[in-house]
């Protein structure tokens, strides 16, 4: 049964997208789509249903790639990132979590930075407020980015060049321009990720890499979770890779992959913690994750952060174990261009 439209006159916007209830189809349907960005395959199955969004969510017969079909327009997909998303200029969370999300974020800068040589030029693909960009700068890169949206890099440090543009062909960067290019958890969101792939391809040095970090489809977080998968993200996740559903589309697009990591200490963990109060809790669906942000309303807090502080060790010991057996949470691969 579809799920009821019980905000049909609400606008999608951030205030209400987080709680978005998702079924499971009960009965899946074969389709017909248009060609899968991955493989070409136009066979699919519907597998999820998201309150206010029409579309469901398919996958994918021959590759495993999940989207929505139809896929939204580009306007359509803009109104899913009004300003409140992006939060106060240069901050989206409270003070604590904004800490700890700048201190991962300059930890993992250096596994970035690893191999380049000095003053390398690098480009951050849907860059927002620049949490990576500051600390390369800092190190002597020439840091770049690139944004859809003017709200989003507020507070962004002066240091990066950052272009506004709706896609990154739109940005209009000469060919052969970078050492390497970053889509952190990125490419889920974008309408079309072969054709920023393509993109990242013709701006590109010789050689150069790439790196790419999203949600992993294929986890057995994910399949555990199902539905209420915290990291499915609806309708913003417009796309839901399983690894090796990406690894085909980096190859295609020109690239090699390199390697492959299953570990993510700012998104594995948390992922474990919300996907399960959202599958045992009567709560609103990422209620934990609603309250982290800054502006949330205070109700309710103190207990929040006691059940994250008790299951935190719990959900990084799992985390752990699942980067071992190479089925993490997430996944982000580096990748080096073919010639």
């Amino acid at each position: 049964m579809p799920i009821p439209s019980i905000h049909s006159q609400s606008p999608l916007t951030d205030a209400n997208l987080y709680g978005r209830t998702v079924r499971t189809v009960s009965r899946p349907e074969a389709l017909v789509v248009p060609p899968c960005p991955v493989c070409d395959a136009t066979s699919a199955h519907t597998l999820f249903e998201v309150e206010d969004v029409p579309p469901p969510v398919v996958v994918c017969d021959n590759c495993g790639l999940g989207h929505y079909h139809p896929r939204p327009d580009r306007e359509t997909v803009a109104s899913f990132y009004p300003d409140v998303y992006y939060g106060a200029p240069g901050t989206k969370f409270r003070p604590v979590v904004e800490r700890i999300v700048r201190m991962v974020g300059r930890r993992h800068v250096r596994f970035l930075a690893r191999d380049l040589p000095p003053g390398a030029s690098i480009l951050d693909v849907g860059c927002g407020r620049g949490v990576l960009l500051g600390p390369l700068a800092d190190m002597g890169f020439s840091a770049h980015g690139v944004e859809a949206s003017e709200s989003a890099i507020r507070g962004a440090p002066p240091s990066a060049e950052i272009r506004i543009a709706p896609t990154l062909r739109d940005a209009g960067y000469a060919p052969v321009s970078f050492d390497e290019i970053i889509l952190w958890h990125v490419l889920e969101h974008l309408p079309d990720p072969r054709e920023t792939l393509d993109e990242c391809f013709r701006v590109m040095k010789p050689h150069g890499k790439i790196v790419v970090a999203l949600p992993n489809f294929s986890s057995f977080q994910a399949r555990w979770s199902g539905e209420d998968w915290f990291h499915l993200d609806p309708p913003r996740h417009l796309f839901h890779f399983p690894e090796k559903a990406l690894r085909r589309l980096l190859e295609r697009t020109g690239f090699k992959c390199e390697s492959v990591h299953h570990f993510s200490l700012r998104q594995n963990p948390f992922g474990w913690i919300q996907s399960a109060m959202n599958r045992w809790s009567n709560n609103r669906r990422n209620a934990l994750y609603e309250r982290m942000h800054a502006g949330a309303p205070l109700k309710n807090s103190l207990s929040s952060w006691a059940l994250l502080l008790a299951t935190a060790l719990p959900a990084l010991a799992l985390s752990v174990v699942m980067a071992v057996l190479r089925s993490g949470a997430t996944v982000h691969i580096v990748a080096h261009r073919k010639r």
